[in-house]
């Protein structure tokens, strides 16, 4: 990395307190088991909670979801968080209204504010941004099965650090397996117990990553359950039609194509 002048042409948008620069080749990532991978899968309500708390108490000091409305935590299929507690929680946030240009709380039908502190990322389509897997520009199948590999991608980051550091350029860079180019400028943002999850579940960093990659996601695509059912409602759709139109025409062409010609 910064191992010469030429890959400053080649800086790539990451998870991040600064930009960091890639060479384009890509990092190690693991597969990942989530809830809402594969045709019937579906967010886990409770961890899309605990994904949301692991944003507000860490990642929230440097990364933005601009994007996505405060209103939205409410939804069916979502944190499924009650409107009385979305009211409150959107208090903890400053906006500028647009109208009188003076800063006010924060209200459900705002977004949530958007934070690019020391250049860090917004978060609100990092998980579409980021495929860990083949695709989405090549086949599909691959996908079908795993999905995209955003999220997996955000938890190899958030896991991937080495505890190796250096210094370059007077800015300091963590090894890190899961970066394209293996070192970063983010300093490794989550460790053991640093969060308290009010349902008992043990905050280790590979369970904040996977709840915060999670509630990424659906940030990212909090209509995925939606279209999956409409995908599947169309599936079956077009079988039952086939079907009715492969019957229908051995109906029509039965006396034609009985008869033998001379």
């Amino acid at each position: 990395m910064f191992r010469n002048i030429a890959l400053i042409a080649a800086s790539a948008l990451t998870l991040g307190s600064g930009v960091a620069l890639a060479e384009g080749t890509g990092g190690h990532i693991e597969d990942v088991a989530f809830a809402h991978e594969g045709p019937f899968g579906k967010f886990d309500q409770f961890q899309l909670q605990r994904g949301l708390q692991v944003y507000t108490e860490v990642c929230a000091a440097c990364h933005g979801l601009k994007y996505v409305p405060l209103r939205t935590l409410s939804d069916e299929g979502g944190p499924g968080l009650p409107e009385d507690q979305v009211r409150a929680y959107a208090k903890q946030f400053t906006v500028t209204d647009k109208e009188t240009g003076e800063d006010r709380e924060a209200i459900p039908a705002d977004n949530f504010p958007a934070n690019t502190n020391a250049g860090a990322p917004d978060l609100s389509l990092m998980a579409k941004a980021r495929a860990g897997f083949h695709g989405p520009y090549g086949t599909g199948g691959n996908q079908f099965f795993r999905g995209m590999g955003g999220p997996e991608y955000i938890h190899a980051i958030l896991t991937g650090y080495t505890g190796e550091e250096k210094d370059e350029f007077g800015s300091t860079f963590y090894e890190n397996h899961a970066f394209a180019t293996g070192w970063l400028r983010m300093p490794p943002p989550l460790s053991d117990d640093q969060v308290t999850y009010a349902d008992g579940t043990k905050a280790t960093v590979d369970q904040m990553s996977m709840d915060v990659a999670s509630f990424l996601m659906w940030a990212a695509e909090p209509k995925l359950m939606d279209r999956k059912n409409a995908g599947f409602v169309s599936v079956i759709f077009l079988l039952v039609l086939s079907t009715l139109l492969y019957l229908t025409n051995k109906r029509i062409w039965a006396g034609i194509k009985g008869k033998k010609t001379a």
